[in-house]
């Protein structure tokens, strides 16, 4: 059985609080979420086990999450000398940019394909983590993880997504997935 490892990590610092996007590196992650099809469960990482949870991308067939290149690997480009982007990865966001040439939010993809909205966002995590809150950013990270897995089977299986766009228009993508 091949083991697919959905992923989304949150951090603990915004892009601004770093000096900008280009220092991703910098944000540090608050907590990091794998669903592994091979094991059948979630795993919540604290900061504490970065280490086991880059083992567990590593030990993958496939990483799926949504902007993952770009961001969740750059943020956990942080914690280790190792290039994540050789791990055998589908970002979904930057497959439907190559298709579509515009980005699309997770979001738009799950209330246009299911009716399922996103808990919070980014900003709000980063919140909770100068709260102490971390349950609650497990839970929100949790449920974008749930998320990713059921869009990423969706188009799977029906070689399509639908996606609102900025007119609120629902629209439908065909995937090669």
């Amino acid at each position: 059985m091949k083991n697919i490892v959905y992923f989304d990590l949150e951090t603990q610092k915004s892009a601004e609080e770093v000096g900008g996007w280009s220092h991703i590196s910098r944000m540090g992650m608050s907590v990091g979420v794998t669903f592994s099809t091979g094991r059948g469960d979630y795993r919540i990482y604290g900061e504490r086990e970065v280490n086991d949870l880059i083992a567990d991308l590593q030990r993958a067939d496939l990483v799926v999450g949504f902007n993952i290149l770009r961001f969740d690997y750059e943020v956990l480009h942080g914690y280790t000398p190792l290039d994540l982007r050789q791990v055998p990865t589908l970002d979904m966001m930057v497959s439907l940019q190559e298709t579509l040439q515009h980005r699309l939010s997770l979001d738009s993809i799950a209330t246009a394909t299911f009716g399922l909205e996103k808990t919070a966002e980014g900003l709000q995590a980063i919140e909770w983590f100068k709260q102490g809150k971390l349950y609650e950013i497990a839970e929100y990270c949790c449920y974008d993880v749930k998320l990713t897995k059921l869009v990423h089977e969706y188009g799977c299986q029906h070689r399509q997504l639908h996606y609102t766009n900025r007119f609120g228009k629902k629209l439908t993508v065909p995937v090669k997935w």
